[in-house]
């Protein structure tokens, strides 16, 4: 056992350094390979004028997935509907590149440059129309990308309070549906009703927001009951090292470097940022999705509280009744 302190401080020696890596790595690698990858974006126009518009856009290898629509009512329902993040339109009077900026005011600047300037430096002016504007409050999405952190601390500090307090199985349970459920009201009245960045149904707002916490309170506490401490760890590792990284919510998801988009759409805070933005900005289009992957969450997280109880109930219950038995007087 002498040896026990020096093997603690080789391990804190050691530990440091690789969660610094790990961490640089899940920051830094999404940041700075941010490109399109097979993004979402539409044609629409004339067939002959449409097709020479696809091959354009053919040039830009692997960075686009073209959607073809017959005109531009068709193509603006596109947009709308979050089918996809933009769509360039042959007309009349000129070609024409609709955008969302409220799906991601960096994709919708990358589709300027990459259609706009190229159309312009040949002489052919490009008119772009927003079609889904982001809010005059935050035309940077810069407000709604600053929230995923909170928003994923607040979910980590519940479930860790929960289960440091000795709250088990239904009481727990209770405990993360009431703080996740204030957490979602006061985060929609500073959002929505104080900053203005926010601009759909407040009450629908307010239930994504409290829904996102309970999705990451519920695996901490979840992992917690059936790990022990260690849960704690493992579920915030995972929510703040890949979660919050993979979210793609300064960008979009189709701008992360594979897989991690893809990932970060099966994680809590990628899915509650693309259901804000839907709920907020788009009124409820393509929320099916992203909600249904936080209810998982939250009902694995739940019965992953209410399960742990159980068993810990049954183990106490199960003590033998031997070692408290009084002793008994020898002749």
């Amino acid at each position: 056992m002498a040896h026990t302190p020096n093997r603690r401080l080789i391990a804190v020696v050691v530990l440091v350094p690789v969660l610094a890596a790990l961490a640089l790595w899940a920051f830094a690698w999404p940041a700075a390979r941010t490109a399109p990858r097979d993004l979402p974006l539409g044609v629409a126009g004339p067939s002959a004028a449409a097709d020479r518009l696809e091959r354009r856009l053919a040039g830009h290898e692997g960075a686009f997935e073209i959607h073809r629509y017959t005109d531009e009512a068709a193509a603006r329902d596109a947009v709308e509907d979050r089918a996809v993040y933009g769509a360039l339109v042959v007309t009349p009077q000129g070609p024409k590149l609709l955008t969302a900026s409220a799906a991601g005011p960096a994709v919708a600047q990358l589709l300027q440059q990459a259609v706009a300037g190229p159309a312009a430096a040949q002489g052919t002016q490009v008119r772009t129309v927003d079609v889904v504007a982001a809010p005059e409050s935050d035309p940077r999405g810069a407000a709604l990308t600053a929230s995923v952190l909170p928003l994923a601390l607040a979910g980590i500090a519940a479930g860790a309070v929960v289960t440091l307090l000795g709250l088990r199985g239904a009481r727990a349970a209770v405990a993360l549906l009431g703080a996740s459920a204030l957490v979602g009201v006061i985060a929609a009245g500073i959002a929505h009703s104080w900053l203005g960045v926010l601009t759909g149904d407040w009450w629908a707002e307010a239930a994504v927001l409290g829904l996102s916490s309970l999705a990451v309170s519920g695996a901490v506490a979840g992992l917690a009951a059936l790990m022990g401490p260690a849960g704690i760890g493992v579920a915030a590792g995972v929510v703040m090292l890949l979660g919050n990284p993979f979210s793609g919510a300064a960008s979009a998801p189709q701008m992360l470097p594979e897989p991690a988009g893809a990932i970060g759409q099966w994680l809590p805070p990628g899915a509650g940022t693309t259901l804000l933005r839907s709920v907020s900005y788009f009124d409820g289009a393509a929320a099916t999705g992203p909600a249904l992957t936080l209810a998982w969450w939250a009902a694995l997280g739940l019965g992953a509280v209410l399960l742990g109880g159980a068993l810990r109930s049954r183990r106490r219950g199960g003590t033998p009744a031997a070692d408290t038995r009084e002793p008994m007087a020898v002749g």
